[in-house]
Order: structure tokens, then sequence, then C-alpha cells
């Protein structure tokens, strides 16, 4: 699997997805839904948020308690707070998928959260699967929630971003 290749196309759907949100009012933005992050902000945070919490496991670094992430709906409150830190966070992803080549390698993390440490063990390559696919999961359900709110968001599946397409006569 070529992951940079992979999250640069996702990155082409993100930029898509964002060009949806950034219109919203921060009453749109922050509206309450009975799925996925419970509002558009929360399913964009939790996208960003995984893959913070991935890619430190994948550079093997320690991974701060829950209450003191860097990516928080509190930290981040409206759409142009997540979208700058996110920016930054991206660059720094894309560079650990390119420089990383031992994706065979298990990594153990310590997680500490509501007074209940685990140990999570697996391999970078999975990770880095995980971080890929959990952005399309919780994509879908922000597209849900757009479309509630009247947005009309769609096709950002992955073959129509990467695949050429011409009509042919006949």
């Amino acid at each position: 699997m070529e992951f940079v290749r992979v999250y640069d196309v996702l990155g082409r759907a993100r930029e898509t997805l964002f060009g949806w949100i950034r219109p919203l009012s921060q009453d749109q933005y922050t509206h309450p839904f009975p799925f996925g992050g419970r509002s558009v902000r929360g399913t964009m945070v939790e996208i960003a948020r995984a893959e913070l919490f991935l890619v430190m496991r994948i550079r093997e670094e320690p991974l701060p308690p829950f209450t003191e992430w860097p990516i928080s709906a509190e930290r981040q409150p409206t759409f142009p707070d997540l979208e700058r830190a996110w920016s930054v966070q991206s660059q720094q992803t894309r560079t650990t998928l390119a420089e990383t080549t031992d994706w065979e390698r298990a990594v153990t993390s310590r997680v500490v959260r509501g007074g209940r440490t685990s140990l999570l063990t697996a391999t970078k390559g999975d990770l880095a699967m995980q971080l890929l696919m959990h952005e399309v999961h919780h994509r879908a359900q922000a597209m849900a929630m757009l479309r509630q709110l009247g947005v009309e968001a769609q096709n950002l599946d992955y073959i129509r971003l990467v695949q050429r397409s011409e009509d042919v006569p006949g």
C-alpha cells in the first residue's frame, strides 16, 4: 500500500469537504445530530484528533492524557481554528508516512483516559491503514450532516479522485 499516495487523495477529498464547511455559520457547524461526532464540528475534530493519535503511535511518541490533547472542540471552537491546526498537522502526517519504512514493526502505546490505562499494540502499517479508513468513515458522517443542513455534499469516492474518465463515440 502506498500510504502517502492514498493520504494525498484523502487530502484532496478533505479540501472539498472543507469547502462545503467553510460557509457554514457557527450555529450550523455546531448543530446537534444524533450520530457521528454529534455535530459537524465534533466529527471533524474527531477525524483530526484520531489522525494525530495514530501518527503519534506510528512515530512511537508518548501520548498525552486525553484532556491535554492539542486537538479538541475547546481548543478549536470554530472551523477556521480547526482548519489552521489541521493544515500544520497534515504536513507532519504526510512527512511521517513518507519517512516510515518499518511498516511491519509492532508498536505499543500507553493510553490513559478516564482513570483507565490501556496498552494498545498494532503494526505501523495497521495504524496507517486505520488513519486512512477512519477519515473516510467519519467524512461520510460529516457529509450526511451537511446534506441535512442543505449542502449538496457528495461524490468524494476515492476512485472519482484518481481515475480519468473519457467519453468515446459509440
